[in-house]
């Protein structure tokens, strides 16, 4: 490669350290923000379709039995993860199991014992067991999502897949660009609501002061957010984006043998748990 030549993000023999990027402070241990954010999507990709398709409660709650001794293990413990883990999950898999219980048909479940009855209306155990087998198998798919999820930045997901999956960088950029707006918007309605506090606008209490209160933050965010799209459109035309087939990589996200090792130990922990249950009654 001559002097001239642009090094590209996959040609860089070592990665190397951003020190710009988001990162958490963990002890070795943590070995989840460690890996490869597409290691972390693929390991539980297969277990996740799989769950689509089973009915039973065993299979869903062993997968999320494994889900969370990953996560417990391999990624920090901080409130998010708390309640995620303790409160979000448990109770959103509460409530989506009694939903779909009660709006199962009950001539199919009529020949399992009486729950609940009041007046003409009957909730049968089998009602029961099949809405919160659904519950279940929705909990463990979001806790298998959260392996990824709460250990990797969307920046590293994006370096990872223009790496390695060759995603054009018009796109990836482009969408990470667009994701960042999200907090830029917080931040922009933070300030707008401490200056009309210091006006004094909208005062006052009541449903109706706080419907003109929020439509008084409209505009001037609608503005702000015009102004910031002028400047990332700005920003991208005066370093080229989109000139180039490829673009320099300051900070690459490597794909090493841990993450293959990572994969393949959780493929086959998975297999463990399908061979065990046999969801299908294939045994």
């Amino acid at each position: 490669m001559t002097d001239s030549a642009p090094l590209l993000a996959v040609q860089a023999p070592d990665a190397q350290f951003d020190p710009y990027a988001q990162r958490v402070e963990a002890s070795p241990v943590r070995f989840l923000y460690a890996l490869n954010p597409l290691a972390k999507l693929a390991a539980p990709l297969p277990a996740m379709i799989v769950l689509i398709f089973v009915r039973d409660a065993a299979t869903p709650a062993a997968f999320l039995v494994l889900a969370y001794a990953v996560l417990l293990v391999g990624a920090q413990f901080t409130r998010v993860l708390a309640g995620v883990l303790l409160l979000a999950l448990p109770l959103g898999a509460m409530a989506i199991g009694f939903g779909f219980s009660l709006w199962t048909d009950a001539s199919q479940v009529d020949d399992t014992p009486v729950f609940w009855q009041i007046g003409g209306w009957t909730l049968y155990q089998g009602a029961l067991a099949i809405g919160f087998a659904t519950g279940l198998r929705l909990a463990a798919i979001v806790a298998l999502t959260l392996i990824a999820g709460l250990s990797t930045t969307g920046p590293d997901l994006v370096r990872a897949s223009v790496q390695h999956l060759r995603v054009p960088y018009r796109i990836g950029y482009t969408a990470l660009a667009a994701f960042r707006f999200v907090p830029r918007f917080g931040h922009e309605l933070d300030v707008i609501r401490q200056a009309h506090r210091v006006r004094g606008s909208h005062g006052g209490r009541g449903p109706f002061t706080a419907v003109a209160r929020w439509f008084g933050y409209v505009v001037p965010l609608m503005a702000g957010a015009i102004r910031h799209a002028e400047r990332v459109a700005l920003a991208m035309d005066s370093r080229a984006f989109g000139a180039y087939p490829d673009r320099t990589e300051r900070h690459l996200v490597p794909y090493r043998v841990r993450d293959t090792v990572f994969i393949v130990l959780f493929w086959a922990a998975s297999a463990a748990v399908l061979w065990f249950f046999f969801p299908w009654g294939l045994g």
